[in-house]
């Protein structure tokens, strides 16, 4: 591939000897990854079931690579949401964060989703997820992306992070800021960031992404970890500003990053001259780690701080419930298609109802894109389940499920929005199952099911 003459030279500086193997790297095809979603389907059922190649990837506990012989947006558990396709060295930074059932994580720059999905997994449903994204029309996407993969305890806004960390200051007991970079690691999959890139793009980036940790910081509870991650290769985004940050800021430590994939990041010796500005001696700045193309990804940096402290976990904002004229209709119906009675608050925002994280704070101030699941469609005079609500369950939570598999002809079918033919011993709500996975629902009489698969998801006819 060929590189900017500046860019290059940038790299055989910091790469030295390493350069040759960095650019070789280049001439592979590109790495291609897929993530299970654990929330919808396990490991094993994936692997034993999915029907194309998977090679285990070293960054996370459910990453593989899979060939590019085969199309996600036509494969049915895409739709279900029982798998991310995510760039390999991507999936890294989560690994790192190690999100905990029933913590609070927040992810600061998190559309298209991937990072946040990841999160959501390892939440298993409990705690509190956080998703942020600045860029209205990329937040849109992440909230699809996060109904599409079945989480119910997120809450998906779209603000300045420097205004939602001072609203919610201290609540989260992990953030993740993945910060937007110059996007050097991205340059096989998005020949834009090649075209685009330069050092007065660098620098830019260098001064937003500072502003975004120091956000960041706020908004982490004493005793909390903050991942700062990008997918870069230039130093004064990655070593040298995790060095300036943690000069200005003694209450944080830097933790070492002990996993058997990447390297260590480089030493304050070998970065110091691309930010003279930056006192950095004393930093051990390699314990960051960074994936190069050779490694197995395009490229990612990774550290991991916390913020000094007790680690006691400080009293959050409670919503203050109120009476909401949908929430026994909403109940009754949630209880008529699943087996679990829904958690949380039953809310009526516009014409759909729904079903907040039981641990989603007073959002008072704040832009919400969405919040835990859509329940129900309000109908004039009466609900009718959500698409949303069908795509957070597994099967066994269904009262009533039409099992199909990927070569039955009323999967495409489904897919595209038609009726298809059901058993005539399910009658009413029921979701729509492939291979084990939730794709939606329809309503079933007379041996047909009427689809409720949304326009906007459908496959498109012929």
């Amino acid at each position: 591939m060929p590189f900017p003459s500046a860019f290059e030279q940038r790299m055989q500086r910091l790469l030295g000897e390493d350069y040759a193997a960095f650019a070789a790297a280049y001439d592979a095809p590109l790495a291609r990854g897929v993530r299970v979603n654990t929330l919808k389907i396990s490991t094993t059922a994936f692997c034993e079931r999915f029907p194309f190649a998977l090679t285990k990837a070293p960054f996370a506990a459910d990453g593989y690579y899979t060939d590019e012989g085969w199309k996600a947006g036509v494969e049915p558990w895409h739709h279900g949401g029982a798998y991310y396709m995510q760039e390999p060295s991507a999936m890294s930074a989560v690994t790192v964060l190690a999100p905990q059932k029933h913590e609070r994580v927040l992810d600061l720059c998190a559309a298209p989703g991937g990072k946040s999905t990841q999160i959501a997994a390892a939440l298993a449903g409990t705690g509190l997820l956080w998703s942020n994204e600045y860029v209205k029309s990329r937040a849109l996407i992440l909230a699809q992306n996060i109904e599409r993969c079945g989480v119910a305890n997120a809450v998906v806004s779209n603000m300045d992070t420097q205004v939602l960390c001072r609203k919610l200051a201290g609540q989260f007991d992990a953030v993740l800021a993945d910060v937007p970079c110059s996007g050097e690691g991205m340059f096989r999959k998005e020949p834009d960031a090649l075209a685009m890139w330069s050092e007065e793009n660098i620098a830019h980036c260098v001064a937003r992404g500072r502003d975004i940790l120091e956000a960041a910081a706020e908004a982490l509870r004493d005793g909390g970890r903050l991942v700062y991650s990008t997918c870069t290769f230039a130093p004064e985004e990655n070593e040298c500003q995790i060095a300036a940050f943690l000069i200005a800021h003694p209450e944080f430590s830097f933790e070492p990053i002990t996993v058997d994939w990447g390297r260590p990041a480089f030493s304050w010796e070998r970065v110091a001259s691309f930010a003279p500005q930056v006192a950095g001696e004393n930093i051990p700045t390699h314990y960051a780690r960074r994936i190069l193309p050779q490694d197995g990804g395009e490229g990612h940096f990774i550290a991991l701080l916390r913020k000094n402290g007790d680690g006691a976990v400080p009293t959050t904002a409670a919503r203050a419930a109120k009476a909401d004229k949908n929430a026994a209709a909403c109940r009754a119906l949630w209880e008529d298609c699943f087996a679990t009675p829904p958690a949380g608050e039953l809310v009526t925002v516009g014409d759909t109802v729904r079903l907040l994280p039981p641990a989603m704070p007073s959002a008072d101030g704040l832009y919400i894109i969405s919040a835990g699941v859509a329940a129900a469609t309000v109908c004039r005079d009466r609900l009718e389940p959500h698409h949303v609500a069908f795509a957070a369950q597994q099967p066994q939570n269904c009262r009533r499920v039409l099992n199909l598999t990927r070569d039955d002809p009323r999967t495409a079918a489904f897919l595209r929005g038609e009726a298809v033919t059901a058993p005539t011993d399910l009658v009413g709500w029921t979701a729509v199952a492939v291979d084990g996975v939730v794709v939606g629902f329809g309503k079933v009489s007379g041996g047909t099911l009427k689809n409720r698969y949304p326009k906007g998801l459908r496959l498109r006819q012929g």
